[in-house]
């Protein structure tokens, strides 16, 4: 059928044309975020999931629905590798300046702006644009050079301004599990002061689900502060609406045949329903989408996963790190004893420990139980026996 009308859109982030199955937590978030503004109590949000069921895209439509009620969001990315303060500086600048906008001279805006300039300077950070507002700031407000003492001032500050203007600042942050633990708990105790200070501040965040256990071990008042929400593959339900309504909203149709093929073959993970529905529509001559057709781009979705959602992970791995999860794919999809990975490789596991440790500081596997290992990317384990086949020597290999 003609590609142009094809509705589905598989990719990091993008928003698929149904949004089904996480109505509950987007109602949540929505009713924090109005209490928030409306000065009463309500906790941060922390979305907690594997690759693929739809954590950013989550963020994303609950930052647009801030942004429509008139609250003011800070999208942030924590990509692996930069510092906190680095992350924050850029967005809390541009929120500054929003909130700033036809105030009078010295707006908790503006302070708060001069507060950043010397947040900048005491950790030699590089953002040249906030020179100008060094003169602005009160000396020794978030120019200590002690993160958590300085950031508990930014996000106060923060907070008051969007306080004066009578709104809420949210901070938007997505990969949330790659920021330190101790730049981490500062982030917590800065959160947890603005709180007490009944500041119209918080924070969604997303992250992989190791960061519950991150953040726990940061702070241990987070799991107070923060509600903790899983997000998972969506249910039947939830999963054929997925694949169903855009289709029809195209006046077309699949056949109910098929959509139980697709569902079984993506166990309801938000992005492999999208390439599925994606690969299905492209492979199909006429409407309606038969079972045939889904059997028919079953490879090219494969290949296409293969090539983007698996291979952009793989990667980046040492041959170490893919000897290791080899043998992880052999046992299956998880989770795994550490000791059984161990064995079937046949190491000792405490020879394991820094490439564990560095598969879990890449986000590629977690720990969902004592003494358990299990991949954060789904499917990950069938993907691995494609791309590296026992022919080639994946396991037993020595480092």
């Amino acid at each position: 059928m003609d590609p142009r009308r094809n509705p589905f859109s598989p990719g990091a982030g993008s928003r698929p044309p149904e949004l089904a199955g996480r109505e509950n937590v987007l109602e949540t978030v929505a009713i924090a975020l109005d209490r928030i503004r409306s000065g009463r109590h309500a906790q941060s949000m922390i979305l907690l999931g594997l690759r693929g069921v739809g954590k950013t895209v989550l963020l994303n439509a609950m930052r647009r629905a801030a942004d429509g009620e008139g609250i003011l969001s800070v999208p942030i990315e924590a990509p692996e590798g930069q510092s906190l303060p680095a992350m924050l500086v850029p967005a809390l600048r541009t929120a500054m300046l929003k909130l700033d906008r036809g105030q009078a001279a010295m707006t908790l805006a503006k302070r708060g702006l001069g507060a950043l300039a010397r947040f900048v300077k005491a950790f030699k950070l590089s953002y040249g644009e906030l020179e100008a507002s060094l003169n602005l700031g009160v000396i020794g407000v978030a120019d200590n050079g002690d993160l958590e003492a300085d950031l508990i001032d930014l996000i106060d500050l923060a907070g008051a301004a969007a306080g004066e203007r009578k709104t809420a600042l949210v901070l938007f942050i997505d990969e949330l599990q790659y920021v330190p633990e101790r730049e981490l708990a500062a982030l917590i105790t800065a959160l947890h002061r603005a709180r007490q200070n009944d500041r119209p501040i918080t924070l969604v965040a997303a992250g992989l689900p190791q960061l519950a256990g991150q953040m726990g071990k940061a702070k241990s008042y987070a799991e107070r502060l923060f509600l903790f929400t899983s997000i998972g593959p969506l249910g039947d339900d939830a999963a054929a609406s997925a694949i169903v309504h855009p289709i029809e909203a195209e006046e077309c149709a699949i056949e109910p045949d098929a959509v139980a093929r697709i569902l079984a073959v993506t166990e309801g993970y938000p992005y492999f329903l999208q390439e599925w529905g994606k690969q299905c529509w492209d492979a199909a001559d006429a409407c309606p989408i038969t079972a045939a057709d889904v059997d028919l781009a079953h490879p090219t979705a494969i290949a296409a996963l293969d090539d983007s959602f698996f291979r952009v992970r793989f990667d980046r791995l040492t041959p170490s790190e893919k000897r290791y999860l080899r043998g992880m794919a052999d046992l299956g999809e998880g989770p795994f004893a550490s000791t059984a990975i161990a064995d079937h490789i046949g190491r000792k596991p405490s020879s394991f420990g820094p490439v564990r440790a560095s598969l879990i500081a890449k986000g590629m596997i977690y720990t969902p139980g004592y003494g358990e290992t299990a991949f954060t990317v789904p499917m990950f384990g069938a993907f691995m026996r494609r791309a590296m086949p026992v022919a080639d020597g994946a396991a037993g290999q020595g480092e």
